[in-house]
This record gives structure tokens, C-alpha cells and sequence, in this order.
């Protein structure tokens, strides 16, 4: 069933965004429109663009749901292989995406702090959050010299294994 759903979603979800789709559904409308003055304008009328319409979008919420969740988890599992193959990359944020809103926010928030600065060390700030997450207080971060000096160490001991 489940195989079945996601085939059918994702067929329906690459034909809804064709511009043949779009056409198609223009047409309709214009078509519903211009008919219009045969139907005196009647509810009867307003309800059938209305109806169709509705049950038309909630429908298609539902597969393009289904088509962007497993959309989303192959890219993280594409993005957590390609940290984890690369030497000295920082492997801390594989499951990133597990972290709950406000650990998210204050990562953002160093990650422009960091773009903002020239000289800024994105590997010490993301491993100072995650050492922070994991022993459940915010440490206070490192200088600049001693931030210089631990990434040094820690990628020598990385170089090493």
C-alpha cells in the first residue's frame, strides 16, 4: 500500500507541475467562467468551482506532502554522508536536524555571527553548541587563542586516527 501511495504521489505531484497541468486547470476556469451567463451566475454554478477547487487542493496537499517528506529525507541522508566522508568535517551536525527549534535558532544566529566576522571559526562555534546540548549548560566561549589552539589539537587528532 505504502509503495503503491508513494508512486502514485510522486506521479501526480511531477504531472501537477507541468505547465500542460497548468494550462489544462486555466482552461477550466476560463471554460467555468465564461459559462457563467448560461447559469444565471446561480449558487449551483459558484458551488462547482468551489467544490471542485476544494477537494482538488486537499487532495493535492496530501501527495505533495508525502513527495516533499521523502524528498527531505534523502537530501539529510545525502547531506549526513557527504559530512561524514569528509575529512575534518565536523560530524556533530549529521543529526542536526533532530535538534528542536531553539537549538536551530541559536545555531543560525552563530552561523551569521560568523559570516559577519572574517576571522570567525565555524568549527569551534558549532562544536561549543553541541558540547553545550549534550552537557546541558551554555559554556561561556573560548578566546580566539584558545579556540586557535583546541581546533589545532583537534584536527591534528583527527589527522592521527
Amino acid at each position: 500500500m505504502e509503495e503503491k501511495f508513494r508512486l502514485l504521489s510522486e506521479r501526480i505531484a511531477t504531472l501537477a507541475g507541468t505547465p500542460w497541468c497548468f494550462l489544462w486547470a486555466a482552461c477550466l476556469i476560463v471554460l467555468w467562467a465564461v459559462s457563467g451567463p448560461l447559469f444565471d451566475y446561480s449558487d449551483t454554478w459558484q458551488l462547482i468551482v468551489n467544490t471542485g477547487t476544494t477537494i482538488v487542493t486537499f487532495l493535492m496537499v496530501f501527495l505533495i506532502q508525502n513527495t516533499q517528506n521523502r524528498d527531505a529525507v534523502a537530501v539529510q541522508l545525502k547531506l549526513d554522508e557527504l559530512l561524514r566522508s569528509v575529512k575534518g568535517a565536523r560530524t556533530e551536525l549529521i543529526n542536526l536536524d533532530l535538534l528542536s527549534d531553539a537549538d536551530l535558532a541559536r545555531l543560525r544566529q552563530q552561523f551569521e555571527e560568523l559570516g559577519k566576522r572574517s576571522d570567525g571559526d565555524l568549527s569551534l562555534s558549532i562544536e561549543t553548541h553541541v558540547r553545550s546540548q549534550r552537557s546541558g549548560t551554555d559554556k561561556k566561549k573560548p578566546s580566539t587563542s584558545e579556540s586557535e589552539s583546541r581546533t589545532e589539537i583537534e584536527l591534528k587528532k583527527e589527522d592521527d586516527s
